[in-house]
Order: structure tokens, then C-alpha cells, then sequence
């Protein structure tokens, strides 16, 4: 009784450490992402230790995961640091999220049922609330928006059977959505045109018009890819001429 007391308390322990792993290492991605950390800022244990309510041990693996991801770097002797943001990685990174996000959706229309096309009509109908206000309302809601764009394009891809596709998929999208955090706050002009983007690319994949709905998400995705070149650009000269 005693034995079989002590291992289900030490397969709960296990479960409680395996979650808090899992938790912290979604919440520090996202935190990367959104820009809470700045790139290249340093990642110090301390300060992520109290912020997340998790070890060191626990903390140390998140890390290591993410720097598998591309999201953080380890340096010797200086610890870790978030990655940094270049004009050369964004134009790769962007190519690879075309071509997989691409490849994806042509495979979600082929095996894609009715509830799937359901399912993309009420996840861009719930975006739509939020895209639909003026910028000002829109930023105040931004954290609800950044969610709901995800499960947007998630929406588009989810029929798609390739497991492997999906997940270099999604990875590229958080790498992606790392740099659109970049031109958040200089694309209220752009707002509605993102909008009507989104509605023809939701429209185009439920009619199951593969070549249309996959051109449309290129140019969506470019365009995006294009202002934050705008802007990274620059930094990326004046690094140079130092």
C-alpha cells in the first residue's frame, strides 16, 4: 500500500514538473515573440525564475528548447540571451513559411471536410470583430488579436495530414510573428487592408480554390514581410558602417 502510495505521489510530482515545464516554455516562446524581451536582451535567471514561478532546472530545459527553436542564444560564460532580429533572416524565414504554409493549405483543401470549412468561416468571423475597429480599439486589443490570427491561419491548415509539415510550419510562424511584432506599431494605415486580405483568403480556401487561396496567402505574407524589411533594413546599414 505504502509502494503504491509512494509511486503515484512520485507520478503526480512527475505530471506537476512535466506541466510547468510544458507552461513556462509556452510562456517564455510567447513572451519572445510579442517582444517583451527585446532581442539580444539578456535572460537573466533571477528574474525568470520569480516571473514564471518555476526552478532553475525546469527554467534551464525551456531555454535549451528555444534555442534548439532559433528564439534564444547561450553564450560561454555569459548565459542565455534572446536571439536577435536581422533583414537576412527575416528574408529566409519568410521564403520557408511561404512555401510550407503554402504546401499546407493546398493539402487541408484536399482532405478538408465540412466541419473544417465551418470551423474557418467561425474563427475569421470572431477575427473580423476585432479587425473590423478602428486601430486605436484594435491596439487596446491586440493580445485577443495576435490569438485570434493565429487560430486563423491555423484554421486554414489544420486538415492538412503531414505532421512534419505542420510543425516546421508552425515553427516558422513563430518566428515570423517575431518579427511582424515589429511593424505593430506603424501599420494602422495597413489595417484595413489586412482585413479584406484575410476575408479573400478565407473565402478562396472554403471555395476550394487551392492555386487562388495559396497566391493570396503569399502576397498576404509578403506584404507583411515587406514593412518590417522596411524598418529592419536601416539598423541593418548602420550595423555595417560601424
Amino acid at each position: 500500500m505504502a509502494d503504491g502510495a509512494t509511486k503515484s505521489g512520485s507520478q503526480a510530482t512527475h505530471r506537476t514538473g512535466a506541466a510547468a515545464g510544458r507552461d513556462v516554455l509556452a510562456r517564455l516562446r510567447s513572451d519572445i515573440v510579442s517582444s517583451e524581451f527585446k532581442p539580444e536582451a539578456r535572460l537573466k535567471f533571477a528574474e525568470l525564475t520569480s516571473r514564471y514561478d518555476v526552478g532553475i532546472g525546469t527554467l534551464r530545459e525551456a531555454l535549451s528548447q528555444l534555442a534548439s527553436e532559433g528564439f534564444v542564444t547561450l553564450e560561454a560564460g555569459k548565459g542565455f540571451k534572446v536571439a536577435p532580429v536581422s533583414a537576412e533572416e527575416l528574408v529566409e524565414i519568410t521564403d520557408l513559411f511561404i512555401n510550407f504554409e503554402k504546401r499546407a493549405v493546398r493539402e487541408a483543401i484536399v482532405h478538408g471536410d465540412e466541419d473544417w470549412e465551418a470551423n474557418i468561416v467561425a474563427v475569421h468571423h470572431r477575427l473580423s470583430l476585432i479587425e473590423g475597429l478602428p486601430w486605436a480599439d484594435r491596439m487596446e486589443r491586440h493580445a485577443e488579436w495576435v490569438q485570434r490570427h493565429r487560430e486563423f491561419h491555423e484554421s486554414l491548415v489544420s486538415a492538412c495530414p503531414g505532421r512534419w509539415l505542420l510543425r516546421l510550419r508552425s515553427m516558422m510562424f513563430d518566428q515570423l510573428d517575431r518579427y511582424r511584432f515589429v511593424t505593430k506599431n506603424s501599420s494602422g494605415s495597413a489595417g484595413r487592408q489586412k482585413f479584406e486580405e484575410h476575408r479573400q483568403i478565407m473565402e478562396a480556401t472554403v471555395a476550394r480554390d487551392a492555386d487562388r487561396a495559396a497566391a493570396l496567402i503569399e502576397t498576404h505574407i509578403r506584404d507583411t514581410s515587406d514593412r518590417a524589411l522596411k524598418i529592419l533594413a536601416p539598423a541593418d546599414g548602420a550595423k555595417a558602417a560601424v
